[in-house]
Parts: C-alpha cells; sequence; structure tokens
C-alpha cells in the first residue's frame, strides 16, 4: 500500500497497427486494455522519529529512494492548512503524492470531519483512513464504529474524498462469534475503503487473498506489512522475506480488490529505519520485475 511494474500488452510496431487498421479493425477491439500502474508508497509511520526530527528532510530521502508517495499517520492532523500548504508545495516539487493519511478514531467525530477535509484536500490525498477504533470489546460497539464511518464518509465523499479504515490483528480476532472486519464490512457502505493491513491479517491466521476475494473493490489500499512465522522476528522482518502469499495478494488486489496503491509499512528490522525502507523498496521491485 510504480515506475518499476507496469502490467501492459506488447507494444505493436506501426507496420502491425497499419495492417490491423486497413484490413482487420475488429482485431483492435480484442487487444487487451493496458494495465493500471500501481504506485508504491511509504506510510511514514516507519520512519516516525526520523520524521518527527526533520519532516522535509525525510519526505526527500524517502522520495530519493524512489518511492511514489507517502501515507501520513496521525500528528499531521495537528497541522495548520498554512503548513499543509508548505508540505503539499514539496510534494510538488518532488513529484510524489499524499495519497491517503492515518486518523485517530477521533477524527472521524462530526466536530472534526471539517479540518479532516481541509488538510487532506489541501495535501492532495483522497483517502481519510480510521487507523484504528480504540478499545472496542463488543460487536455493538463495533457497529458503532461502523455508523461512525458511515455518518464520515457521507460528509468525504460530498468533499471528493474516500472514508476508510485500516485492520490491526483485534479485528480478525472473533469476538461473540463474529470477527469485527467482517462487522464492520457489512455495516459500512461500499464506498468506504477497507484498507488491508496484510502483516497483521497474516499473523491471525487469516487468509489475505482470501479477505480481497471476498471483498471486490473494496480494498483500494494495502499495506505491505510482512509477517515472520519465526517468534524471533515476528514484524521485524523485511517486506518479501516473511510468510505473507505476496504473488497472489498481488494478483487477488489488482484483479477484484479495486487496489489504487500499495504501502510498504515496517514496525522495524535489524537495520536502522531509513535503510530498512530503502531494503524494503528494492525488496519489492525485484519481486515485480
Amino acid at each position: 500500500m510504480s515506475s518499476h511494474i507496469q502490467f501492459s500488452s506488447p507494444k505493436l510496431s506501426r507496420r502491425a497497427l497499419l495492417a490491423i487498421a486497413a484490413g482487420a479493425p475488429l482485431a483492435c477491439t480484442t487487444t487487451p486494455p493496458e494495465s493500471k500502474k500501481i504506485p508504491i508508497a511509504l506510510e511514514l509511520y516507519s520512519v516516525r522519529n526520523e520524521l518527527k526530527e526533520d519532516l522535509m528532510g525525510t519526505v526527500r530521502a524517502v522520495a530519493g529512494m524512489g518511492y511514489e508517495g507517502v501515507e501520513f499517520f496521525s500528528p499531521y492532523f495537528e497541522w495548520t492548512v498554512d503548513y499543509a500548504k508548505e508540505v503539499r508545495q514539496l510534494l510538488d516539487e518532488l513529484n510524489i503524492k499524499c495519497f491517503s493519511t492515518h486518523n485517530s478514531a477521533s477524527v472521524f467525530d462530526p466536530e472534526n470531519l471539517e479540518k479532516a477535509i481541509d488538510l487532506n484536500k489541501t495535501l492532495g490525498s483522497t483517502m481519510i483512513v480510521m487507523a484504528g477504533a480504540g478499545r472496542v470489546e463488543t460487536i455493538s460497539g463495533w457497529k458503532e464504529v461502523a455508523d461512525k464511518i458511515t455518518a464520515a464518509s457521507a460528509k468525504f465523499q460530498a468533499a471528493g474524498l474516500s472514508a476508510g479504515f485500516h485492520n490491526h490483528q483485534v479485528e480478525f480476532r472473533e469476538l461473540e462469534g463474529q470477527k469485527p472486519i467482517e462487522v464492520l464490512a457489512a455495516n459500512t457502505p461500499k464506498e468506504v475503503v477497507l484498507q488491508l493491513d496484510v502483516g497483521t491479517c497474516v499473523e491471525t491466521g487469516n487468509d489475505p487473498v482470501a479477505w480481497i476475494r471476498k471483498n471486490p473493490g473494496r480494498i483500494r489500499s494495502i499495506h505491505l506489512k510482512d509477517w515472520s512465522n519465526d517468534p524471533e522476528k515476528g514484524y521485524h522482518v523485511l517486506f518479501g522475506e516473511g510468510s505473507a502469499p505476496w504473488k497472489a495478494i498481488f494478483e487477488a488486489a489488482e484483479s477484484v480488490g479495486g487496489v489504487e496503491h500499495y504501502h510498504i509499512e515496517q514496525e522495524g528490522s535489524a537495520h536502522p529505519p531509513m535503510e530498512t525502507v530503502k531494503l524494503c523498496l528494492e525488496n519489492y521491485r525485484k519481486m515485480r520485475a
């Protein structure tokens, strides 16, 4: 959740195109359309300490690695619109995008929706994602979370933005015989994005490919966090070096999930954070080459 990935039909020579146009006009209709290029971004929580020390310099360094976008997380909500304009100016200068933002549940309170809209539109973000619902202990509580997201979604949709929810482990674990993530999916409109955190899904023994296929068009953003079955590593493993079935995930995401962007997210590794996210991007490029 790129410059090195592109699924497309082979390019035809000018002569071949002329031949098709002259002798077989219907053949053009059978040529598969060029597949959409899915950009690769970084969830900046992965380099949170660096970001806190020097936001502009860190974003510049991330762009220099080859990331095509970023996802700002909850501290961004403290910004003024004027500061968001400065950040947007930097993004434009670097030719990268802020595809989405991560937000605390309180941002979805009615009194905070306008600020969320203003900041996200300034940044160029199209998705305002609830990064966690807080402590919710009953299924009826999760239905209330769904209601909150639904109400915010209507407001965001009117402004040309999408609401989303980002799962952690708790949403994929059964509660009162149901999984909270399924309750959220069933009780929110189809336009609400179900941003899939692959690592937490895998850790809890759930199948991310099956989840994507069960929710066509709603998995518009995916966090490429890996999970290792080695108990000494867990999340502290580079992208592509864990147990997640990435090839099948990408196929499902791009054929039925409706994915619009991928985001590398790291909780740490044996390397410093900036080196970690650089190595993850290199692994992603190798995998998708």
